[in-house]
């Protein structure tokens, strides 16, 4: 006998009563599901592993806080840049053991709302681990700490319960820099004072940095929608942060906007743009940025505003069909003005004009943080400079990455004439010779030369992006270190040539001329530098390969040159002579 789907229906449905009066029957009255029980003590000591990172933030001479979240056993913190803004420079940080610490400033990011601190007093600090932002859901459970209305007055931080409302979220500047892209969007109740605290995961990673929220129109409280900046992208400025730098990120020098099939397409670009030197024109489809897929004008944002100023990724654009690939350093967002100055946004072409949002931080650009007096004993541990938040910080990177060059042997002194000679892999004879008035290159039959007691660097040999110039720079980086600049800083890390491992970039700059340093994280390795004779002109690119010892001191054994994407030589070092110069 058959049953027609109605049928089935009102069996099924009976059955379903059935079971479900069955388990009521068989539980106690008053007893809970196990499960239930199971799932809130794992949640409750979710919490409690981790409240022993989250830090209060109090201004010093109580005017006002936020929330952080302590990374590192040495004591380094998270927390928003509007928390540090109105905090100062030194400002006192409670955590739940109920004990209250000094803390220092140590790098910026005003754009993408985020600040480093570090914690004073011990090494051995409870710190949480970094989850992966990349790998959470819509529906994931997730934990909101910190401060809110700050009522932690125990130190205790509060906790919100909440899932994963919404991922990849672009919220647009609302009068100021600040610029939230590919954030987090949870329902977990964030409140005023709960800027810059941690949003764990369900089992207790580090995902995010709460920043901005949602609030009722009439009052500062939550109306469900929290959002917070993903710890995937605070990775990536990680370095340039321990620098002690205001740091800014990234823009292609072109915009977007979405066409009538869809396509995402170049509506304007700068002609200085490296973009526009690699061939990206107005009309061009972009295909992918940084490997991603670009299907929208706002996935564009997200993607492009997750990096910092200056890395290099490849760009996939389309014209007419034919696909080109290319590899582009990326221009810095903002002025530096903007960044150190008063923090209003810059209008960029085809953005709409911001609306103000219910319960937006309304925070005056003019407000001077704290001028509290700071700690005596830890007052050496803030160093003044233009550029930085913190210049003492990026003294301490520059010895540790600096540690690799003193490990090729002892150059102080020798600044008398350099001869490099040897073949290129081609086979083809070439000598180097840098002295003190200027630097030459007999190659190919021909006599390069480039001054240096007057006039600016030059592209020379042509197309090279200035390798002779490139070459002294090498020198002079060797003999003088900072004292041979006029610019001298640890910038903080970035994949080599886009794509290879994570290498520690030195800076230094020389009146128009500006070299990038690129040494290995494991050993400290220099492998090689970019050159670039003045802003938006291609790069000399000069990347060292092995190793040999003459003299005490170590040379690669190969130097390989490249310019806007095309190979110059590879050039072997096969003698290294250093004489004394004459003088006329």
């Amino acid at each position: 006998m058959s049953l027609g789907n109605g049928s089935n229906h009102g069996l099924g449905r009976g059955l379903l009563l059935v079971l479900l009066a069955t388990t009521w029957i068989a539980r106690p009255a008053g007893a809970v599901d196990p499960a239930v029980l199971a799932a809130e003590q794992a949640r409750v000591a979710v919490v409690s592993r981790v409240a022993p990172t989250v830090v209060a933030i109090f201004a010093r001479g109580g005017r006002g806080g936020g929330s952080g979240v302590l990374i590192t056993a040495d004591g380094y913190a998270l927390t928003n840049f509007h928390v540090t803004r109105g905090a100062g420079t030194f400002m006192k940080c409670g955590l739940n053991d109920g004990r209250l610490y000094d803390a220092v400033i140590v790098g910026n990011d005003p754009t993408g709302d985020v600040a480093l601190i570090k914690l004073l007093g011990r090494d051995d600090f409870p710190h949480a681990t970094l989850g992966n932002s990349d790998a959470l859901r819509v529906g994931d459970w997730t934990f909101a700490m910190g401060n809110p209305f700050l009522l932690a007055t125990d130190f205790h931080p509060t906790v919100t319960y909440g899932i994963v409302s919404g991922l990849h979220r672009y919220q647009y500047p609302a009068g100021t820099i600040l610029e939230y892209t590919d954030c987090i969007q949870v329902d977990a109740s964030i409140n005023p004072g709960n800027s810059g605290g941690p949003l764990f995961s369900g089992t207790g990673l580090l995902v995010g940095i709460n920043g901005r929220g949602s609030f009722e129109k009439r009052g500062r409280v939550n109306s469900g929608a929290g959002y917070a900046i993903s710890i995937n992208q605070i990775k990536l400025f990680m370095d340039h942060l321990r620098s002690g730098r205001i740091v800014d990120h990234a823009t292609l020098g072109a915009t977007v906007s979405t066409r009538e099939d869809g396509a995402v397409v170049v509506d304007g670009i700068l002609d200085a743009s490296e973009a526009f030197r690699r061939g990206l024109r107005k009309g061009d489809e972009i295909v992918s940025l940084a490997g991603r897929p670009i299907r929208s004008v706002n996935q564009f944002k997200n993607i492009l505003g997750i990096y910092p100023k200056g890395w290099k990724l490849p760009l996939v654009f389309r014209r007419d069909q034919v696909r080109t690939t290319a590899l582009l350093r990326l221009r810095g967002l903002h002025r530096d003005s903007e960044l150190t100055g008063t923090p209003k946004a810059r209008p960029r072409p085809g953005s709409p004009r911001p609306k103000p949002r219910p319960g937006s931080p309304k925070r005056r650009p003019s407000r001077k943080a704290p001028t509290a007096k700071p700690p005596e004993k830890y007052k050496h541990l803030h160093v003044k400079k233009p550029g930085f938040a913190n210049y003492y910080f990026n003294l301490q990177q520059q010895k540790r990455t600096l540690v690799g060059l003193a490990r090729l042997g002892d150059f102080s002194g020798l600044a008398e004439k350099w001869v490099l000679a040897g073949k290129t892999v081609a086979g083809e004879p070439y000598q180097f010779t840098l002295g003190k008035s200027g630097a030459g290159l007999d190659w190919k039959d021909k006599a390069f030369f480039q001054p240096l007691d007057k006039g600016d660097p030059v592209d020379e040999p042509s197309g090279s992006g200035g390798l002779l110039y490139a070459v002294h720079q090498w020198k002079t980086f060797l003999v003088k270190r900072e004292k041979g600049f006029g610019t001298f800083h640890y910038l903080g890390s970035e994949p080599l040539d886009g794509t290879g491992n994570r290498v520690d970039v030195m800076i230094t700059e020389l009146g128009n001329a500006r070299c990038r340093w690129y040494f290995g994280q494991k050993d400290g390795q220099l492998l090689g530098f970019d050159f670039q004779r003045e802003e938006d002109t291609d790069e000399c690119e000069l990347r060292f390969q092995g190793d040999v010892v003459r003299d005490g001191r170590h040379w690669p054994k190969t130097i390989q040159v490249s310019s806007a994407g095309r190979p110059i030589g590879v050039f072997r070092i096969e003698s290294v002579q250093m004489k004394q110069e004459t003088t006329r």
